[in-house]
């Protein structure tokens, strides 16, 4: 029963960030997510893309799969804004966010309580033996972290 409470918390805080981001994206135009949150720094677009890209990357780091649109982890994750100028549009981007977190609802639904505790890609057998917290949930634990930072920044966009 412990381990079913851990997994509501989490994945109840991440599902209440992505409705919250969708909220957000659907009050704020193209227009609004191509100016940069504030001066010199990211813009909208780039956040979406970010956030995207990363979510994406989600299923293999989870051994759940292969990312949607691996072809966005270059310019939003190892590339900072405006250093790569052909990026999807907003609207592009709309679509794969919606796709990204849909198929990810999808592989989350599907995981036993079990599932949750294992070890994650990104940590050996030797390290997850040491440190079993390092698994599938500790990630969605990080990423909520993370989504919210920058759910944070795009609300400065309205």
């Amino acid at each position: 029963m412990t381990k079913e409470i851990f997994i509501k918390m989490t994945l109840d805080s991440w599902n209440a960030r992505v409705q919250q981001a969708d909220k957000l994206l659907a009050s704020l135009s193209d227009e609004q997510l191509l100016k940069e949150i504030a001066p010199g720094k990211n813009r909208g677009v780039y956040l979406l893309g970010h956030l995207t890209a990363v979510h994406d990357g989600m299923v293999t780091l989870l051994n759940l799969g292969e990312p949607l649109y691996p072809a966005l982890f270059e310019p939003f994750v190892k590339s900072p804004d405006k250093s790569v100028s052909d990026i999807p549009s907003a609207a592009e981007l709309r679509t794969y966010w919606t796709n990204v977190n849909a198929n990810l609802a999808k592989h989350f639904s599907a995981l036993s309580p079990d599932d949750w505790f294992k070890k994650h890609n990104s940590v050996s057998e030797e390290d997850f033996a040491k440190e079993p917290h390092r698994n599938r949930l500790n990630i969605v634990l990080t990423r909520t972290n993370h989504f919210s930072y920058h759910l944070g920044q795009l609300a400065l966009l309205k």
